[in-house]
């Protein structure tokens, strides 16, 4: 059997064969999917080898473009290339400019 070291130190990411932190799940997550497709075709009745063929080409694919975002992006690139996606791009303010240097007093209660 293969023995495959998953090393992770105090304070680094998971790495395994070169994948960091969330490309796994995802190489994980797309493998799993891949093979639940190809079971749910052959289920119905599709040619084994069209389902042999998606299964492969969809699976490479799969591996390429999760070693290639994880070599573009780096470890937390994903992470925050989706929050700089949620954060607005500019403020908008509709108030008058002379109301935004007034102060507004406190009323005095008793």
């Amino acid at each position: 059997m293969a023995d495959y070291s998953i090393n992770r130190g105090i304070g680094r990411p998971v790495e395994f064969k070169g994948l960091r932190s969330q490309y796994l799940f995802i190489f994980a997550g797309g493998l799993l999917a891949v093979f639940i497709v190809f079971v749910v075709m052959y289920m119905i009745g599709i040619n084994q080898w069209a389902c042999i063929a998606f299964g492969v080409i969809s699976a490479s694919v799969l591996v390429y473009l999760t070693f290639m975002l994880n070599d573009k992006y780096g470890t937390y690139g994903l992470m925050k290339l989706s929050a700089r996606r949620s954060h607005p791009r500019y403020i908008i303010n509709r108030k008058a400019i002379p109301r935004l240097f007034t102060y507004k007093r406190k009323k005095n209660t008793l």
